[in-house]
């Protein structure tokens, strides 16, 4: 729709896994490189893993099926490739999966019912007939996260097919972080100590994401100057946080709103509007609210609460007699029977400006990610000192929560205690 507007020859941020359109980051080229070494440590060149598995992960759309479909294209002659894409299967349906991606024929026998046992035997022919002919045979199973804890088992128990010199069966496992989680589960601890090799794909820095979409519309046939300008692309990155889907998603619908404004370039408001159409408001207004002159402000208030609190410590030190023996004092009985603490007037004001300091570093990089969830942390410690502080908890800084902070952090220490040991108030 919008690729003749922008001189393109076709869609440059498709979210199909195309290998044209794989930009290889560092990270990228190393994730791929890993998977070649495994091939080719299950063959017969020398090096790589020999057999067992190898694991990637990465957060969604960070490209990991994109660089599993570049593996595949470079796949060397001689290797035998299986490839599941569905993994909620059961034991006897994974393997069935597996012998029917490897072209296998399992003899059924004098049953009609095929067992785990009818799938394996086959499976371990195979490969031993494939091992004589000087090939090598790897399993990729994409979404492992999804499989079951007795599928893992048994696949462990698959790379059991082995000669005297190596492993008959090489396994990739590609997903999602919480594939790392499932495999330090005690009953995997088995599978987990045959990984050779892990590697986990990060989101794009505000330079790689930069390079991503310059390449991507390249590909798409595109010359001459980026319809995004800088602020554009920083604004991009920020909001996508780095991950190729979203940015994908963020700048396809960025074109196509300047495209049906009639714009040839991309500013910071298109992408605004198109990042509340594709990702929703709600997550626009996370990642807006805390700008660099806020998070510059809340800095700054960082650093008088760290000097105050020390200035303060050093000055109730010295003021405080060294024989005074007070009796502690009796904490207040919450409702379940612990003590609560006692409300202290600058922990509000502490805690509001406690993530301060990585508002600041954000300030000073504005290109740098902002995840939603630290953005939403900062801001319901904002609502906890407005709400102590009798404001209305919207976790807006405004004008009067500014005012409260300065009036809370300016407040005179009391008065310094007598000289003569007194007994703590109760």
């Amino acid at each position: 729709m919008y690729t003749q507007n922008f001189n393109l020859t076709q869609d440059p941020f498709s979210i199909a896994p195309d290998p044209r359109f794989l930009f290889m980051s560092e990270r990228h080229r190393e994730a791929l490189a890993h998977l070649l070494f495994g091939v080719a440590g299950n063959g017969h060149a020398a090096g790589g893993s020999g057999g067992g598995f190898v694991l990637l992960t990465g957060d969604i759309g960070t490209g990991k099926t994109t660089i599993c479909r570049c593996f595949l294209e470079q796949i060397p002659a001689g290797c035998h490739v299986a490839y599941i894409f569905n993994p909620k299967l059961s034991v006897l349906e994974l393997l069935q999966s597996i012998c029917e991606e490897f072209h296998i024929n399992a003899a059924l026998g004098n049953s009609q019912t095929p067992t785990a046992k009818t799938y394996i035997d086959a499976l371990n022919a195979f490969l031993l007939q494939s091992h004589a002919g000087g090939q090598s045979c790897v399993l990729i199973i994409d979404e492992a996260q999804n499989l079951a804890a007795d599928v893992l088992e048994q696949l462990r128990l698959l790379t059991n097919l082995e000669t005297n010199e190596r492993k008959l069966l090489q396994i990739v496992l590609i997903g999602q972080p919480e594939l790392r989680t499932l495999l330090t589960r005690p009953e995997l601890e088995q599978l987990a100590q045959r990984v050779t090799a892990r590697f986990h794909l990060d989101a794009l820095s505000a330079e790689e994401t930069t390079q991503y979409i310059t390449h991507r519309l390249g590909v798409a046939g595109h010359n001459g100057s980026l319809p995004f300008g800088p602020k554009a692309l920083a604004r991009i990155h920020q909001l996508a946080h780095g991950v190729p889907r979203r940015i994908n998603l963020l700048c396809g619908r960025a074109l196509l709103g300047a495209w049906a404004t009639g714009h040839q370039r991309v500013d910071p408001a298109v992408v605004d509007k198109a990042a509340t159409e594709v990702f929703g408001a709600d997550e626009l207004r996370a990642s807006s609210w805390l700008t660099p002159r806020t998070a510059a402000v809340l800095g700054g208030l960082a650093l008088v609460v760290a000097l105050a609190g020390v200035g303060f410590a050093m000055w109730f030190k010295a003021a405080s007699p060294v024989t005074a023996s007070a009796a502690p004092a009796t904490p207040q009985q919450s409702a379940q029977g612990k003590a609560a603490p006692a409300p202290n007037a600058a922990t509000s004001t502490a805690a509001a400006v406690s993530a301060a300091a990585a508002a600041a570093a954000a300030a000073a990089n504005p290109t740098a990610p902002t995840t939603p969830v630290a953005n939403l942390d900062l801001k319901a410690r904002v609502q906890a000192f407005q709400r102590a502080q009798g404001l209305v908890p919207d976790g807006v800084l405004g004008p009067l929560t500014f005012m409260q902070m300065e009036r809370a952090l300016g407040m005179t220490p009391p008065s310094p205690p007598s000289s003569s040991p007194t007994s703590v108030p109760k």
